[in-house]
């Protein structure tokens, strides 16, 4: 074998053990998170369920915000998150395209059940939550311009429709009609994008600006 042969067999091997190791850590933190609780977990503890040192977890994730902010943004497969945003961006009809943000709404949130829960049960406790939760948020209302600049409703200025489609596809909504009503996703999903399209293209919308 070569030395070049060697040096990408080395290579791979590294990168596949680092994977792995990652791998670990996400898994690990994410089991103590829901039995301990966000508070009570520590990178210590992090390190050793998933039998590797306090300095890689911190190389990795560099805290434990970090690591919920991984699980989150991994819950749904980017792959299958940026799949479903390319389908949205190639659809013409503002109707099927308010289904496909309802859709993209409702597989984040069915993905992330369980990190749903532990914001719910630790935000008020956890001033790294309640910082996580403002981060997350404030992204996903950047991510609204794109689809509300394409949509262009004709019944309210598109500020105003972005506010709208921020708001309606938050995790609120999800966590109590589907965590706490016992909806069904499909269910919530049909909501939401009836709602969105009711809401964006209904020329008996009334608003209040000029009061």
């Amino acid at each position: 074998m070569s030395k070049t042969q060697k040096r990408t067999y080395t290579s791979y091997k590294r990168d596949a053990a680092a994977i792995q190791t990652r791998s670990r850590i996400l898994a690990s933190a994410k089991e103590l998170f829901q039995t301990e609780g966000f508070d009570l977990t520590t990178i210590e503890k992090i390190a050793v369920k998933a039998s590797v040192s306090i300095p890689t977890v911190y190389a990795l994730f560099q805290s434990k915000r970090g690591i919920l902010r991984v699980l989150m943004d991994e819950a749904l497969p980017p792959d299958e998150f940026q799949a479903l945003v390319e389908k949205g961006k190639a659809e013409k009809s503002p109707k099927k395209r308010l289904q496909i943000t309802a859709q993209i709404a409702r597989r984040i949130y069915d993905a992330e059940r369980s990190e749903i829960d532990l914001l719910r049960s630790a935000a008020g406790l956890a001033p790294e939550l309640k910082e996580l939760e403002r981060e997350r948020e404030e992204r996903r209302y950047l991510r609204q311009k794109e689809t509300v600049e394409a949509l262009s409703p004709s019944s309210i200025p598109l500020e105003r429709a972005r506010d709208l489609i921020w708001a309606f596809t938050g995790r609120d909504f999800y966590r109590m009609l589907v965590l706490e009503r016992r909806w069904s996703s499909d269910e919530y999903e049909k909501w939401l994008a009836n709602l969105l399209y009711s809401t964006l293209f209904s020329h008996r919308l009334e608003l209040l600006d000029s009061e």
